[in-house]
């Protein structure tokens, strides 16, 4: 295996090693947001209630991880002043009335490269209407433009971060530019000023077989709750980005089985008393090979997103799978 193709030792060079096997980028208006949808989610007190969700166009993040495929939904520039509300006005007086509503933006809602400062103000006050108000964010991003947007806000702010992994070497490897350090310190941050935490965790990220790509979803998920968040989602490791599908060919990377996911779930939800769990399933299908079973495997999951209590499996009489 040459150097060329195989990721890099070294932090300094695996941005550029990430960025040569992208594929394009989509073409985006600065002034729509690329998505935007409704789905349902249980709240913290345990109803199931209405989340406008909305995809914001705009600059890419700064931090180039190596599973990441968002930046094809995102801009080489900033977007001007006024895109952004634009953007979210377009998206609400499509979608149904909800309670909450979730801003993702393809990077970090406090990169003032992304969403303008100048833009807290009318972001504000077309969101008045909701009681819960939640964005991503880098950990290094989080200080006083957080607790500036808050005071703005009538609803509770929360403010989503991608932890990914509480392994810390693997952690390095992705080339977020973060620890587990200085995301208990942003998380600290958050806590201490009365504002929530949504954690993303990936379940078998590249350089974890499937057994420590389940011991590492579970140890995630302590760490999430130990630094009082109070969401925690499971995102099954994707490809397409072109880096991870080089990863794939070397070895490094391989999609969770189902059973893995289903597994760190069921781990989750016997820590629910610390926060709810939900998690992902788009695409879900991918890390499937049983069509037979998957439909019913797939609305069990469902269920307990939406119930936060466990269901039982049913036996699959093509592949035997039969969880007990």
């Amino acid at each position: 295996m040459s150097q060329q193709n195989s990721y890099p030792d070294r932090p300094g060079q695996r941005r550029k090693w990430i960025d040569q096997y992208r594929p394009q980028r989509n073409k985006l208006d600065p002034w729509f947001p690329y998505a935007f949808q409704n789905e349902k989610e249980l709240s913290p007190d345990n109803r199931l209630i209405d989340s406008s969700v909305i995809f914001l166009t705009n600059r890419e993040c700064p931090w180039h991880c190596v599973m990441c495929d968002l930046w094809k939904n995102t801009l080489r520039s900033s977007v001007p002043e006024g895109a952004i509300p634009h953007q979210i006005e377009h998206a609400l007086g499509q979608l149904p009335p909800a309670e909450q509503v979730k801003l993702y933006n393809s990077g970090s809602f406090f990169d003032r490269k992304a969403i303008p400062i100048a833009d807290y103000d009318s972001i504000a006050s077309q969101l008045k209407s909701f009681n819960r108000i939640i964005v991503e964010s880098h950990p290094d991003l989080i200080g006083e433009d957080t607790l500036r947007f808050r005071d703005k806000l009538n609803g509770q702010l929360e403010v989503a971060m991608g932890l990914e992994t509480a392994h810390p070497d693997v952690l390095e490897k992705l080339n977020k530019g973060i620890t587990l350090e200085s995301f208990r310190k942003a998380a600290s941050f958050l806590d201490q000023h009365d504002i929530d935490l949504r954690v993303f965790i990936l379940v078998k990220p590249p350089f974890m077989n499937e057994d420590e790509g389940l011991e590492w979803a579970c140890k995630s998920l302590d760490f999430s709750f130990d630094v009082h968040a109070a969401v925690a989602i499971l995102i099954p490791t994707r490809g397409g980005n072109g880096a991870m599908e080089l990863l794939a060919k070397e070895g490094l990377f391989s999609p969770p089985d189902l059973h893995t996911l289903e597994k760190a779930f069921d781990y989750g939800l016997k820590l629910k008393k610390r926060g709810r769990i939900f998690v992902d399933l788009w695409d879900l299908e991918k890390f499937s090979d049983c069509p037979e079973c998957f439909s019913k495997r797939k609305s069990r999951l469902q269920e307990m997103n939406i119930t936060q209590k466990f269901q039982h499996y049913s036996k699959c009489e093509v592949c035997n799978f039969n969880e007990r």
